[in-house]
């Protein structure tokens, strides 16, 4: 299975940018709609890249966007907001996307659906973004026009993350640092390796795995939130006293922290989703992994050289 064309929705984000650098290295080329002219810019030199300056069309548009592709990736999510519009990214948008799918695989023939969700999405998560997660995954478990592959990624870190690089800028202005879901476990996953799992299978068949399992994707550590700052910290050359926050304290600061202007950076919605602990479930047969794909997942530990200071 080779690709000529690939189109990505939310090719321009963290996950995506790697995407587009690895397939287009590959001759793939590939189209990226974004509302974002500044970071559409940081993709449009790149050659066999198409940056479309607009927000994702609907209806009719949607579909003759999608026509004339032979992969679909589906990167669109929001970390922070309402029930609503939590709904509107995970669940209506995947809607309209597996419906302008399907119009336009009657026109020129999908060979698959790559849509990236999250570990933790399950009915009765705690929070509305894993409850939503859930419900996008469930729509794509009920399309038939072509095959999909979902993956449910661990948090992903890289050089350019918004998480652990989050985490760096507050250890270098405070050396104690009270956080809530501070004992909740995670397994990182390397950005580069999410993006060659999706890479491989937009350019392979892999008639092997099963498409009612989701791919999840984790890296080989197990740590605590609380492990991860006091590790980011070390390479810093900086020591943080971690206090974990009790839960009832912890929504009342992440409210506060919601009407702050400017990015959010912790909302009530991210202290209930740290009720669960964001690791690779124990029964392997229920689900597919990197290994399954040949990737074997690097260690966060390579993050040191990028943040020592």
């Amino acid at each position: 299975m080779k690709p000529q064309r690939v189109i990505i929705f939310g090719g321009t984000g963290f996950v995506g940018q790697s995407v587009c650098e690895r397939l287009q290295r590959i001759g793939v080329r590939v189209t990226v709609p974004t509302r974002s002219h500044e970071k559409g810019r940081r993709l449009a030199h790149l050659p066999n890249i198409t940056v479309l300056p607009a927000a994702p069309p609907s209806g009719q548009a949607l579909t003759d966007l999608i026509s004339g592709h032979d992969i679909v990736i589906n990167l669109i999510a929001i970390l922070h907001g309402s029930r609503a519009a939590f709904t509107r990214a995970h669940v209506d948008w995947v809607a309209q996307l597996a419906g302008a799918c399907t119009a336009a695989h009657r026109i020129h023939p999908l060979q698959r659906v790559i849509h990236v969700s999250a570990l933790g999405a399950a009915t009765d998560a705690p929070s509305d973004y894993q409850q939503t997660k859930a419900a996008g995954e469930a729509i794509w478990r009920s399309f038939t026009a072509c095959p999909v592959a979902i993956l449910q990624p661990s948090v992903i870190f890289g050089p350019r993350d918004q998480f652990l690089n989050l985490f760096a800028k507050l250890v270098a202005l405070t050396p104690v640092l009270p956080l809530a879901g501070a004992n909740t476990r995670f397994q990182p996953v390397a950005v580069e390796d999410v993006a060659q799992a999706i890479c491989t299978l937009a350019t392979r068949a892999h008639p092997q795995l099963d498409a009612a399992k989701p791919i999840v994707c984790v890296g080989p550590e197990i740590l605590t939130l609380k492990a991860l700052v006091q590790l980011v910290a070390k390479w810093r050359g900086k020591t943080v006293w971690v206090v974990n926050v009790p839960k009832p304290l912890a929504l009342l600061q992440a409210g506060l922290m919601e009407l702050m202007p400017g990015p959010t950076l912790m909302s009530r919605d991210n202290v209930r989703s740290l009720g669960v602990n964001n690791v690779a479930p124990p029964d392997t047969t229920t689900c597919h992994g990197l290994a399954d794909l040949g990737i074997k997942p690097g260690s966060i530990h390579a993050l040191a050289a990028h943040h020592h200071r």
